[in-house]
Order: structure tokens, then C-alpha cells, then sequence
């Protein structure tokens, strides 16, 4: 049998293979995400980096799945054992043991005949991610050689080699040279000339691609427990990839895998070269001559173009190592590694928590602003991120309860200690369970980018000022709009928002009026609205000095379904977030709220926020008009039955309405919302005493939504002294928007009552 023809796909195979796959991928809990933008159609040659073993199964099956074309791998010929059960179904599904006497030709031929090719151009596996060496070039550690290398330059080669014979059919047709393009065709198995000529008119593409892993976890997992059980002595090599694949396949992980921009071959070339390989192209006859061009003997062209051909191969090979290694999906822990590594190389041992905290933290916002970075979507989410200033956030606490198992950091008196250990030199199969630290950050050292920003936000936030750190922290309640407005924009989405009315954006704002007062103003807006409803409102206020910002209720101003997701103590972050963010720029903080936002003012002043002097409350619940409210905890209860015992959403998820203003407002209302916004009356009502600053309570006297015994209601449990409940005559419920009755005069009146002394006294 002919070597090629045992390489032979099996297309019933390959498709099992993609079935099977397909089942384990919803049973595992990797997450695989694919990360591209038609390079998956357009490429020929597919570069990965090497982490992991099971890694190199996924592209041919993701490829398989957005384009059907099968796809070539080259493998390691220790895989090959002649008759070996495994052997043959590699086989089967495309792969090619890297010693084929023929490798690259006939990797060519399968291009030309609509396939795919997928190479790992390290070789082998990179565990220390460590690919740049210390004189900053591209090179990784050969375990058989004991030693680092550069990369090979295979997939190069075989690009320059594959579009040298595509110039050459081309010439062939030109010059009408039918016998030779003949021959071509049935060496290739084709279907006739036109097919051929299809094929060498497609570009030939290399699309380096990067895949990162996150989080990687060291602790114990069944898969290395079974494997320690069963293969007792277990090398440790082995222990260490099963106990880092484990965890990946068995433990939330997200696997991100970007395609970068494609490398094109021919730009390499300059107009002399290209004119001398058509030349020399005419002396060669089959494809494996474009192969085998050598640098001694021959001609003087041949020898010529063979030089430069090489020479290309090594350029074309470091830019696509370039491109795959600055294609990382750049994580929390890159950052907080890369921190602590340039502290200890600055001779720094230890760092306080809030300090560290606020570096790692500029390092988010300073990657946020680097176009050429790629982010992880946990880097992209405030909510994912935004706890790291206070030490709050998920993924720093899971990083930092790895380190420190791993001895390498302590947390000693309000201090990071960073050990010996972080610095210590480990073996290749080592270091991912004795240092990630040196890991993570190796992996994102080719991007000047993530340095860069490192080294800035460690100068910087020792100095910080309070006001840009305000600024900062504002800017992600606008990120903060944008990914829940994104997120919340897929096809499952689509029917509820395209029946929304709103056109006002959502987004807060924040108005610092160049020598304002002292007294800010924290702007809450009601259920289903956004900050469109309190803007008109705010513009007044900056016009009259008063720095204002309008916070976003979390799950408003996007979509319905964002609304279904959130609590009530989700609406309440961003409102202390604000007050927050404002106290940075005036001392003195009033809280205005209408309806809802109401509600969470008084429930945030019940904590007595320093600052806090004064809340405004305006058409504020106790108690509804519509009496159908107290059926909303069984609809409720009903919608999260039916979505647990089934993939429905629930039997009534939306409630359609008719909002007074449709161009702010949602039109449909989320039950879940709806109960949300019941617990937060009840917890009002049980913390109004601690309420001890001055409240102004606006209602109106024929609201058709709030019972204006609302007022009343809250009025008589606010623990403050200094409170007034200020009735206006109104039908409608948006009196604060619409400025029924002098709504907004009454609260001008109210802030200037507080602004003009400390102590606000004399409201009643």
C-alpha cells in the first residue's frame, strides 16, 4: 500500500469523532469560547501554542463545525505504532506522524484539495509559558535537546513552498502550457483544470491562533486521584498533567481560543524575488520539487531563491510566533502576577493590601485602554473586577489562595510578603504546581502592552489622586452599561426587545461644574426607567453648580431581561457606588430618588454613609394602587419551578405594560423585577428608623401607580426628626420628570436649605 494512501480520512469516523465530542463538551466544564472574525474560512495553515495534551484534539473539531472542511494535524510519530488500535484512528481522523518522508508535499497537496492543516510550531508543550528569552527573542526549552531553541519554521516552508506552485500553475495557464497543468491535475487527483486553478488562485493564509487557559488550578481532582490509584508509581511528569488537565476538564475553566490576523506568504517577497522564482519555477515539475530546492548545487538561480526562501521562512516564522504569542487572552491573574514579579525585581518584598489592590486595579484600567491587548471577559465585566479595590473580587481571592498554598506569597499584618520561592528556578515539569506566578506572567511577557501598563500603575498608584480614582471608578459604571446592554443583545433576547419603546440611552452621567458647590447631589431613577429620567433634572442642577451623577439601577436602561436577573440589592450597589465615586469631588452628599430610587435612597441612608446630609424622596412605595402586586411572589414562585424542572423561562416571565414615558421606560416589566421590588418595600419598612438625616418626602395627590399613603406610611417610621412630606396635586405618576406642581423647585429648595449650613436643621 502506498504511504499516502494509509493516510486516507474516514469521513464516518471523523464525523463520529465530531458527535462524541460534541456530547463531551456539555458534560466537561471546560468552556471553550472561539474567538475570530472569518479567518476560520479563509485560512489554509493553523498555528496553536501547546499547554496541554487534550488541547490538541479541539481546533479540527471547532474548524469541522464552522466550515465542514476536514482537517490535516501533524502528530508525533511516537503516536504511530504499526497496528496499534489507536494508531489507526488517528489515522482515520487526518493526523500525519511528523516523520512522513513526504510531510510538507504532502500536506501541500491536501491545501489544494480543500483541506485544512493544524500545526503546534513549539513541538512540544510549553508549561512555563516561558517563550522569550533574555535577549528578548522568540525562543522555548527543548526537553529532548535540554536546552531552548527557536521555533520551527514547518508551517513556513510549507506556505512559501505551496504558493511558489500556485505561481507556477498560474504561470502555466498564462503561457498555456496544457500538458503541464495535465499532469498537475492528475498527480493532485483532481477533478480537471478549473478546479486547480481554483485552487491556486486562493491566497495561501497562516492564522496563528493562542490558547488561554483560565483559571489554572493545582488543586487535586478524580481524574489524577484515579490515575494515582490505578498506575501506582505514576511518573510525575504524568502526575502533573493529569492533576493541570483535570482541573481544566473538570473544574470551570474557560478556554479561549483566538485566531490572529493571517501572515500572507507573498508579502514577504519583493518584485525580483517573485520574478526569479517564476524562473526557477519552470525547471521544476512536481510539487515536491518546490520542496526540495537546495542552497549547493544546481544553478545559480535555484541556489539563489533556495537561500532566500529560507531566509523567508525564518522572518515568516518569527512573525507568526509574534502574532500567536501576543494573541493571549490577558486575565486578572497576568496582572496580579506580573505586579508582584516587577515589585520583588524593584527590590520590594512586601506591599500593603490596599495598595497592591489599587495597582492591580489601575493595571485593569490601563489594559482596558490598550486596543492591541485581547481581554478576558472577567476584564471586561466591572462586576467581575470591580471588587479588587476593596479586595473583594472572586477571581483575586481564588489567585491569591493559590500562591500562597503554593508558599510563594503570605499574608502577614495587612501585608502581601512575597517569598523566596518566587524567584527560585523550577524543573520544566514543575513549575506549573510549584510557581503559577512565573507561569502567568511568562505568558503575557511578549505584549509590551500588559508591561507597560503594569509598570505605569505601579508608579502611579502610590500617588493617586482621589478624584481620578474617582473618575476611573465611574468610567466603569459606563463599562458596566455597555456589557449588560451587550450581553443581553443575543438572539433569545431578541422578541422582548424589539417590542421595548425606549430610545433615551441608559447610561449614567456624572456633571462636575467647574467651581461647584460643596453640596453634591446622587440622582437615583425609578423601576424600568434609566438615567434618562433624572437627566433633564440633573442639567438644572449643573447649571445652578451642583456636581451631580446619575446612577444606573443594575438591570435598567438595557433590556428586560437584564432587569429578570438582578435583586434588589443589585439596584442598591450602584447607589452607594455613586455616593462613593461623588464624595471624591464635595464633602456633603444629598440623595434625590424617584419611586424606586426613592426607596433605595432612604434604604442607603439607613446605613448613615459618611457625607450623607440630606435624602430627597419623591412618589417613593409603601403601597401600590394596583392590587395584583400581592399575586406577584406566587408568579414568581411559578416562573422558577417551571424554569427548574424545564428549559421554558416560566409560565408569565414579562408582564406588558403601557409606561407613561414609553421613550424611557420599559414596556415590559419582569415579574421576577416586580418580587424584587416587594422584598425592597419590606426592607425599607423595617429600616426607616435607622434613617437619621434630613428627609423631604413629593407625592402626588391622584398618583395612579404609589398609594399616596405611601408618604404617610414612611413618614411616620423615619427615625429622623428633620423630616416633611410635601403633597402636590398630580394624576400622573412621573411628577419629578414632568415637574408637576413645582416638584423640582421644592427640591432646589430642600438642597439649598442643606447647603446653606452643616447641620440642616429647621425642615420638619
Amino acid at each position: 500500500m502506498d504511504q499516502d494512501d494509509a493516510l486516507q480520512i474516514n469521513s464516518s469516523t471523523y464525523e463520529w469523532s465530531v458527535r462524541i465530542f460534541t456530547i463531551l463538551k456539555k458534560i466537561l466544564r471546560v468552556n471553550l469560547k472561539l474567538h475570530h472574525k472569518g479567518q476560520v474560512d479563509a485560512g489554509d495553515i493553523f498555528l496553536f501554542n501547546h499547554f496541554a495534551r487534550f488541547e490538541t484534539f479541539i481546533p479540527q473539531y471547532l474548524i469541522y463545525q464552522e466550515t465542514g472542511a476536514q482537517c490535516r494535524s501533524v502528530a508525533s510519530k511516537d503516536f504511530f505504532v504499526e497496528g496499534s488500535v489507536f494508531s489507526n484512528y488517528l489515522l482515520s481522523v487526518g493526523a500525519v506522524p511528523n516523520d512522513h518522508p513526504r510531510l510538507l508535499p504532502f500536506l501541500a497537496e491536501e491545501i489544494l484539495r480543500g483541506r485544512k492543516v493544524i500545526v503546534f510550531p513549539e513541538g512540544g508543550m510549553v508549561k512555563d509559558r516561558r517563550v522569550v528569552d533574555r535577549e528578548g527573542h522568540y525562543s522555548i526549552y527543548s526537553r529532548m535537546a535540554k536546552q531552548r531553541r527557536k521555533h520551527h519554521t514547518g508551517a513556513a516552508v510549507l506556505a512559501l513552498a505551496l504558493d511558489a506552485f500556485k505561481a507556477a500553475i498560474l504561470q502555466a495557464h498564462k503561457a498555456g502550457n496544457v500538458k503541464r497543468l495535465e499532469s498537475w491535475v492528475e498527480a493532485l487527483g483532481m477533478d480537471g483544470e478549473d478546479t486547480l486553478l481554483a485552487a491556486a488562485r486562493r491566497p495561501t493564509l497562516i492564522v496563528p491562533a493562542n490558547i488561554t487557559f483560565y483559571p489554572i488550578r493545582v488543586s487535586d481532582n478524580i481524574l489524577h486521584k484515579v490515575g494515582e490509584l490505578v498506575g501506582r508509581g505514576l511518573s510525575r511528569r504524568l502526575s502533573e498533567e493529569l492533576l493541570i488537565e483535570g482541573n481544566i476538564l473538570l473544574k470551570d475553566t474557560d478556554m479561549d481560543i483566538r485566531l490572529g490576523v493571517p501572515v500572507q506568504p507573498p508579502r514577504f517577497w519583493r518584485w525580483w524575488e517573485r520574478k526569479l522564482m517564476i524562473q526557477v519555477s519552470r525547471k521544476i515539475d512536481s510539487l515536491d520539487g518546490f520542496f526540495g530546492l537546495a542552497t549547493e548545487g544546481g544553478s545559480w538561480d535555484v541556489r539563489l531563491i533556495a537561500r532566500r526562501m529560507r531566509d523567508k521562512a525564518g522572518k515568516i516564522r518569527d512573525e507568526y510566533m509574534h502574532r500567536m504569542y501576543t494573541g493571549v487572552t490577558v486575565n486578572l491573574s497576568h496582572l496580579a502576577s506580573s505586579i508582584m514579579l516587577t515589585l520583588v525585581n524593584r527590590g520590594q518584598t512586601e506591599v500593603d493590601y490596599a495598595l497592591f489592590h489599587k495597582i492591580l486595579y489601575l493595571a485593569v484600567k490601563h489594559v482596558q485602554k490598550e486596543p492591541s491587548i485581547h481581554l478576558h471577559r472577567s476584564l471586561k465585566n466591572p462586576e467581575a473586577y470591580g471588587g479588587v479595590l476593596k479586595g473583594r473580587c472572586p477571581g483575586l481571592e481564588r489567585f491569591l489562595k493559590t500562591t500562597t498554598s503554593m508558599d510563594l506569597v503570605e499574608r502577614v499584618n495587612g501585608q502581601y510578603r512575597f517569598l523566596a520561592k518566587l524567584l527560585k528556578e523550577n524543573e520544566f515539569d514543575e513549575i506549573r504546581l510549584e510557581n503559577l506566578v512565573v507561569v502567568y506572567a511568562n505568558e503575557v511577557e511578549p505584549i509590551p502592552g500588559v508591561s507597560r501598563s503594569v509598570r505605569q500603575s505601579v508608579e502611579e498608584a502610590p500617588v493617586l489622586d482621589p478624584q481620578r480614582l474617582a473618575k476611573l471608578r465611574f468610567d466603569d459604571e459606563r463599562v458596566a452599561y455597555a456589557w449588560d446592554k451587550q450581553r443581553f443583545s443575543k438572539p433569545r433576547h431578541e422578541e422582548i426587545n424589539q417590542q421595548e419603546t425606549a430610545t433615551e440611552s441608559g447610561e449614567p452621567f456624572l456633571f462636575l461644574p467647574e467651581g461647584g458647590k460643596e453640596l453634591g447631589v446622587v440622582l437615583v431613577h425609578g423601576f424600568s426607567a434609566s438615567p434618562a429620567e433624572v437627566r433633564p433634572f440633573a442639567e438644572k442642577l449643573q447649571n445652578l453648580g451642583y456636581p451631580v451623577i446619575g446612577v444606573r439601577l443594575k438591570g435598567h436602561g438595557t433590556s428586560p431581561w437584564d432587569l429578570r436577573e438582578r435583586s434588589w440589592q443589585d439596584w442598591l450597589e450602584p447607589v452607594r457606588e455613586g455616593l462613593q465615586i461623588l464624595s471624591a469631588f464635595t464633602p456633603r452628599l444629598c440623595l434625590v430618588g424617584f419611586s424606586t430610587g426613592g426607596g433605595l435612597s432612604l434604604l442607603l441612608a439607613a446605613d448613615q454613609p459618611d457625607g450623607l446630609v440630606g435624602v430627597a424622596a419623591i412618589s417613593t412605595p409603601m403601597k401600590f394602587r394596583d392590587r395584583r402586586i400581592i399575586f406577584v411572589p406566587l408568579v414568581h414562585t411559578a416562573n422558577r419551578l417551571v424554569r427548574w424542572v424545564s428549559s421554558l423561562e416560566g409560565i408569565m416571565p414579562f408582564r406588558a405594560t403601557e409606561p407613561e414615558h414609553p421613550h424611557i421606560n420599559y414596556r415590559n416589566k419582569s415579574v421576577r423585577g416586580l418580587y424584587e421590588l416587594r422584598s425592597m418595600m419590606e426592607e425599607l419598612d423595617e429600616r426607616l428608623p435607622d434613617v437619621q438625616c434630613p428627609v423631604i418626602l413629593i407625592q402626588g395627590t391622584d398618583d395612579p401607580t404609589v398609594d399616596p399613603e405611601s408618604a404617610e406610611l414612611i413618614h411616620k417610621k423615619l427615625g429622623t426628626r428633620q423630616k416633611e412630606v410635601v403633597m402636590v396635586p398630580a394624576t400622573r405618576h412621573g411628577i419629578l420628570y414632568e415637574d408637576t406642581g413645582d416638584t423640582q423647585e421644592k427640591i432646589l429648595s430642600f438642597l439649598a436649605a442643606l447647603a446653606s449650613k452643616e447641620d440642616a436643621g429647621g425642615i420638619n
